[in-house]
């Protein structure tokens, strides 16, 4: 069911008043910038919604303290996480947000805030709203390729031969993936979450790869399901494309990923109409962080908004869940790599969205430097922007000077899509596993650094790009050393495991 923006002034007044209250101090904009435009998620008695409740400080008692006053409230606690202080929570009671205020006797609840703008169990997208694990925002210009004689009954034998689509694997090329395979094709003992639609775990060049007991499954209400075959994909092959490229075996057959010797876990974030919610993201990088894990690769924007804006308390509540996720997991040795998006957008000097939120109705609103992509520009994150073969930038990928760290192929990539056959696709979906595969590599080589080492590196490993700005394109901002284009540079995985 499709939801109207439009509600009372006083109820958004209470609510925003309310929810201010809570926070203390709403992060400002500088002084010369607008304010957002306000996107009030209505939430009628009656309507089942999801929210998130963060507490004022990370502990067992403050997260139970919240939790009663979200059952006062009328409201279920889903699922707690009082390793970064937020619980995930259901109500119908359309005040709920304001009645966990008033039932938070204890005075631990910094903020409450939807997490989307539909009920859990509606969502459902119409004709004109995308499908598919990233749809329009990280997947773009898909073109099959001919795989027959691909596929092959049984698996190849242990010798090193060439896989059947190295050849064709320019990317591979650009980041020097192939020479570093001779070097260092990563370790068994590093593990990369691929945070995304799941990954086909019978594909001939996937089927080594995965470690099913560190999978899980988080579309629940953001709840860990690790049944059998819940972290496998349903409605997309986006997963499945991600994994080949970051770790897809040599055993000749198919391709070969940026790093085959590494092991990945499939994270499930996306639920079967190709939403991201930040519950889902959440439970994802607290995942992560529990298992140990030491890349996670986020090829998508969390859904329903593109941009996450700070003078937004709903939108506040959310991001500020999903940052304490991330840095949760990357205190607990988790590097993160995150496509830039596909909007063709300078993220440094980005003013106005058409496209949030996506579950519902979609409205044109200004936006300010408070109003961020997540997870990409979030603290922490490795944010890569997408290259075409001749290492220009992708028609379709965002940049920004400051905002993107470094860059990789992400144009027509040849990778393993589901039922055992390989595809093209573009997006900066495709550029971010690239650098997921080569921080995998770099863990490999040292792996007792830190995430602030690894991320740190691959900037500074990566190669120097001049601007490449044409007549028909966005200008490039920035010297070689750093451009809005290209960040730091284009990622090396040679560097990565060269002594």
């Amino acid at each position: 069911m499709r939801i109207s923006h439009s509600r009372r002034a006083l109820a958004v007044a209470t609510a925003t008043s309310l929810a201010l209250t809570a926070l203390g101090t709403v992060a400002g904009n500088a002084a010369d910038e607008p304010e957002s435009t306000p996107v009030p998620i209505v939430t009628p008695d009656g309507a089942l919604f999801s929210y998130v409740v963060n507490t004022e400080h990370t502990s067992a008692r403050e997260t139970a303290l919240a939790i009663r006053a979200v059952q006062r409230a009328d409201g279920v606690a889903v699922q707690a996480w009082p390793q970064i202080g937020v619980v995930v929570a259901h109500s119908a009671n359309g005040s709920f947000r304001e009645d966990v205020l008033t039932a938070d006797r204890a005075g631990v609840v910094e903020s409450v805030g939807a997490t989307r703008t539909v009920s859990p169990t509606e969502g459902t997208p119409g004709a004109d709203s995308p499908s598919g694990a990233q749809k329009s925002k990280s997947v773009e210009g898909q073109a099959k390729k001919d795989t027959t004689g691909w596929t092959v009954d049984e698996p190849a034998g242990t010798a090193v031969v060439p896989d059947p689509g190295e050849a064709t694997q320019w990317d591979m090329e650009m980041i020097k993936a192939d020479q570093a395979l001779e070097i260092n094709p990563g370790s068994s003992d590093v593990v990369v979450g691929v945070l995304d639609s799941g990954i086909d775990a019978e594909h001939p060049d996937l089927a080594s790869q995965v470690d099913a007991d560190q999978s899980v499954n988080c579309t629940d209400g953001g709840r860990p399901d690790m049944s059998a075959t819940g972290w496998l994909p349903t409605t997309s092959d986006h997963g499945t494309h991600v994994a080949g490229t970051i770790a897809a075996a040599q055993n000749g057959v198919g391709i070969v990923g940026v790093a085959p010797g590494v092991k990945m876990a499939s994270v499930k974030v996306v639920n079967d109409d190709g939403f991201i919610y930040p519950e889902y993201a959440i439970c994802g990088f607290i995942w992560a962080g529990m298992n140990r894990m030491d890349v996670t690769n986020n090829s998508y924007y969390i859904d329903p908004f593109m941009y996450w804006c700070e003078d937004q308390p709903d939108q506040l509540a959310a991001k500020e869940a999903v940052r304490r996720a991330v840095d949760f997991s990357t205190k607990r040795g988790v590097v993160h790599a995150a496509a830039a998006g596909n909007a063709a957008t300078d993220l440094a000097n980005n003013t106005t969205d058409a496209s949030s939120p996506n579950d519902s109705t979609a409205v044109q609103r200004v936006i300010n430097s408070g109003c961020e992509d997540i997870p990409a520009e979030l603290d922490g994150v490795v944010t890569v922007s997408s290259l075409t073969q001749a290492t220009n930038l992708s028609s379709f990928s965002n940049r920004g000077l400051g905002k993107i760290d470094v860059s990789a192929p992400g144009s027509a990539i040849l990778s393993t899509e589901l039922d055992g056959t390989w595809d093209l696709k573009s997006g900066t979906s495709m550029a971010s596993p690239h650098v997921a595969g080569v921080l995998a590599l770099m863990k490999s080589a040292h792996p007792r650094w830190s995430p602030a080492q690894l991320e740190a590196a691959v900037r500074a490993q990566a190669d120097d790009h001049e601007c490449t700005t044409t007549t028909a394109g966005p200008a490039c901002l920035g010297d070689p050393a750093e451009n809005s284009f290209y960040g730091d540079g284009i990622a090396d995985a040679l560097d990565a495991v060269t002594p």
